[in-house]
């Protein structure tokens, strides 16, 4: 199974790149998100999602392990196929697919092109109360410097709503009642707001009114 792919974008097209791994050329289907980092003649790390079936290998990629872990989750809900999940994915980050996921917010989750209001609440109700899918890897590529680089915003965000909801149900508050108030907090101050801001707008949150 090819998990990550590192090499020279060779050509991009209606969602799908061309990557050159010392010669040899792998297409990949990718979402928009994705396609959008890729730039044709520079080099690029990307992680890889392998799907066979009796007629076909086809590879999807992706910008951070975090897309990948989360493109292979949403197909285990009934209905979702590759391309449903791409598109969700090109909808929501995965921050917000889990703060919708979380809050129930299947509109959201029906942005995504494609996706109509029953597959939308099948995804919300299916993921209710999971935690998110844990990636192979644990960093993403920046455009041009391979593996090392630096984490996307997705990531580091998604890393301090996780760190948020652990500090609060240390503190004795039930998990799936710290991730809601995490969510409703993350929607206030946005995709960047930091684990102390979302624990402190959390606790309001908590708070008995």
């Amino acid at each position: 199974m090819i998990a990550r792919l590192k090499g020279i974008v060779a050509a991009t097209g209606d969602g799908q790149a061309l990557i050159d791994v010392n010669g040899v050329g792998y297409v990949l289907f990718c979402g928009g998100r994705t396609l959008a980092r890729l730039t044709i003649g520079r080099e690029n790390t990307v992680f890889v999602e392998t799907q066979m079936s009796e007629n076909a290998i086809k590879l999807y990629g992706f910008e951070t392990a975090e897309d990948r872990a989360w493109f292979s989750r949403l197909q285990d809900a009934p209905g979702v196929g590759a391309k449903a999940a791409l598109n969700i994915l090109d909808a929501l980050t995965p921050a917000q697919l889990m703060d919708a996921i979380v809050l129930g917010d299947a509109a959201s989750v029906q942005r995504a092109h494609g996706v109509g209001k029953k597959l939308a609440e099948r995804v919300v109700s299916e993921f209710k109360d999971k935690p998110p899918p844990a990636g192979l890897f644990s960093v993403s590529f920046a455009p041009s410097e391979g593996v090392e680089g630096l984490a996307s915003t997705s990531t580091a965000s998604t890393g301090s709503r996780a760190a948020a909801a652990s500090a609060l149900t240390n503190l004795g508050y039930q998990n799936v009642d710290a991730q809601r108030a995490v969510a409703v907090a993350a929607k206030e101050l946005g995709e960047d707001a930091s684990e102390g801001a979302l624990i402190k707008a959390a606790l309001k949150a908590l708070a008995p009114s």
